[in-house]
């Protein structure tokens, strides 16, 4: 295994780092050694426009800001990991088909959150970032080929090549997005249908649940969004939901952790990557056993199955992709 590649030199001061999900955003303050000073979490909206997300999300990043005990213009800059296909320099995001009103729109995210908080604004893929911080700080210490695999409100994939991040044009990584099931596959998120994330984002499952109880199946997943005061099935829902056999839970996650093997191979396979990191609020929460069922599944898929990638867990947790975002640089502007 090569060499990881060197860190770049610390940024004085402390900064900011924002993970905007479908569910939650977690925001961060860390210091030049990546240490967290001020934390917070607000949920993500369901309803309205980019514009109610920026503003919730610039109100979390002031809670942070003030768990840390400084001002967001005291920050030396702020990251923020976005759904969709970011345009780093101009700013923008588009195509944030989990977040409300933004599926089929460009939104400068960066302008209107700079002149919120008073400090430079830098953008970057959400899952890329947290992919980032892995190889950096965590599972992906000694790596210089890494697929991160996001398993969360959707699907989401970040990509190290040589020590690099690979960015394309801007929306590198949809791995959530390959298709698994070629004919009648089930409709997702974003309007096509087949994909990964349509089997195995959060979002999706839910939408499934809702409608598999509705016709007379059995679950316990509603009760207990009602017994924690949820709008949503979070991860915390689905894992409770396990723990207790649920069968209705069982059979989705059993679906999903198909597709995410032949999606994930799929990848690899064209990759030839060193090692997948699972990361998400579902790869995450049900950790090392669900990492050992996904590299079972992709076995059977994967071209040269002599050799397959580790599974490895996201060693950063929640906080991941807030503190990835928080080593994005700013863009200078003309």
């Amino acid at each position: 295994m090569a060499a990881a590649p060197e860190s770049p030199s610390p940024i004085a001061g402390p900064r900011g780092g924002v993970d905007l999900g479908g569910t939650k955003i977690q925001t961060v303050v860390v210091d030049e050694h990546h240490e967290v000073l001020g934390q917070a979490r607000r949920p993500t909206p369901t309803s309205g426009d980019p514009l109610g997300v920026a503003t919730e999300l610039a109100a979390c990043m002031r809670d942070a800001a003030q768990d840390a005990g400084v001002a967001t213009s005291e920050l030396a800059h702020v990251g923020v990991g976005s759904p969709g296909s970011i345009d780093a320099r101009a700013g923008t995001v588009s195509s944030a088909s989990n977040l409300p009103g933004w599926a089929d729109l460009t939104y400068e995210l960066g302008p209107v959150l700079a002149e919120e908080l008073g400090a430079a604004v830098a953008l970057g893929n959400d899952v890329q970032v947290a992919t980032d911080a892995e190889v950096r700080l965590g599972a992906g210490r000694g790596y210089r080929s890494v697929l991160g695999v996001f398993w969360g409100t959707g699907v989401g994939g970040g990509i190290v090549f040589d020590g690099q991040a690979w960015h394309g044009q801007g929306g590198a990584g949809e791995i959530g997005h390959v298709c698994v099931q070629m004919h009648d596959g089930l409709r997702c998120p974003c309007g096509r249908r087949g994909c990964m994330e349509a089997y195995a984002g959060r979002g999706a499952m839910e939408r499934r649940a809702r409608e598999l109880h509705g016709e007379g199946a059995e679950t316990k997943l509603l009760k207990i969004v009602r017994k924690r005061k949820r709008d949503r099935m979070t991860s915390g829902v689905w894992a409770k939901a396990l723990k207790h056999d649920d069968p209705l839970a069982q059979r989705l996650i059993r679906d999903a952790v198909t597709a995410l093997g032949a999606g994930v191979a799929s990848v690899v396979n064209v990759l030839d990557i060193e090692v997948v990191i699972l990361g998400g609020g579902l790869g995450v929460r049900l950790g090392e056993p669900y990492a050992e069922r996904i590299a079972a599944a992709m076995a059977p898929h994967l071209f040269n199955d002599d050799r397959p990638p580790p599974v490895r867990v996201a060693e950063l947790g929640d906080l991941g992709g807030a503190i990835g975002a928080s080593l994005l640089t700013p863009h200078a502007r003309a």
